[in-house]
């Protein structure tokens, strides 16, 4: 049975397995359909798991606190998504976006830190500098590896790196965001509030004929299972902030996890080769997540009494 205290842990791992099956039907569909149609399907899919958490939403009502920073985490999410498409719309080539954009994590425990004052072991230390290499190599692209000089050669700054960082920055501080929502109401209503938000932009898409209707039902019906699942995901991870993980470790082990359970997923079922690199990648991801999830033990003897809160 899993303790309580480490039920953040689990919480963490479901939210990376979600966004990993999320990751291999995204690319059944990533061709047929532009970004903004995606967001759309993205967001009805979200409706469908509604369901699971309106009960416990209706039972209590949220602080107005908690709804302002939900609305802001839903929508520096989305910020990220529309700095990404415009990243590739402006020239980005995926194998240097995609690594830049996956090193959002390390925004997250930038204000963790920072902000937050999180305290990590020297063992989580060492799961984060495992995470960073292991999110570039599962990030899917491996130009920084087959061919480094034409890597950094591209990489210059102008309107579609500016972009990518946009994205990496809003999508680190939307973590971030995530941890203080679930301070004030429940992963539920942070939840209801961020369906809330990515509804409001896909209708915003919408009305300025971004969304091209024109798709297959096929299309239509794998849009919306993407949406739930990835949906799923991240009530996962405002579950695992609500059971006390902290921002820091939260994010990085979901962050690194979800590319391992996309490769091996599409390695079962879509057929795709595992390379040595992926796998490198993968054991790094594991290990990374392991070095993560430890704590230290209390010293003998010592009690469980709450430390005193000055309200």
């Amino acid at each position: 049975m899993i303790k309580r205290h480490n039920r953040w842990i689990v919480y963490s791992i479901v939210a990376a397995l979600f966004w990993g099956v999320w990751g291999v039907i995204a690319k059944l569909i990533a061709e047929d359909i532009n970004p903004y149609t995606n967001h759309f399907l993205f967001s009805c899919g979200m409706l469908v798991t509604v369901p699971f958490v309106f009960r416990k939403c209706v039972a209590v009502k949220p602080k107005a606190r908690g709804i302002g920073w939900g609305l802001i985490a839903g929508i520096l999410a989305i910020a990220g998504n529309i700095a990404v498409y415009n990243s590739f719309a402006s020239g980005g080539m995926a194998a240097i976006v995609i690594p830049v954009t996956n090193l959002y994590p390390m925004i997250t425990i930038a204000i963790a830190i920072s902000f937050f004052k999180e305290k990590l072991n020297w063992v989580n230390a060492a799961g984060i500098l495992l995470a960073i290499p292991a999110v570039i190599i599962l990030s899917g692209e491996s130009l920084l590896f087959d061919k480094p000089s034409v890597f950094f050669q591209n990489f210059t700054f102008n309107a579609w790196l500016l972009f990518a960082l946009v994205a990496l920055f809003f999508w680190g501080v939307f973590s971030a965001a995530q941890k203080v929502t679930t301070n004030y109401i429940s992963a539920e209503w942070s939840y209801m509030i961020f369906i809330f938000s990515s509804l409001l932009i896909a209708i915003a898409f919408w009305f300025a004929g971004l969304i091209n209707f024109d798709f297959k039902a096929g299309t239509l019906w794998l849009g919306i299972l993407a949406g739930m699942l990835n949906g799923l995901g991240v009530l996962a991870s405002f579950a695992a902030y609500s059971a006390e993980g902290k921002a820091s470790k939260v994010t990085t082990i979901a962050g690194s996890l979800q590319p391992v359970f996309t490769i091996l997923l599409a390695y079962a079922f879509l057929s795709e080769n595992l390379t040595l690199l992926e796998m490198t990648g993968i054991l790094l991801a594991i290990f990374a997540a392991l070095a993560l999830s430890y704590e230290k033990p209390k010293p003998t003897g010592a009690t469980n009494i709450a430390p005193l809160q000055i309200k």
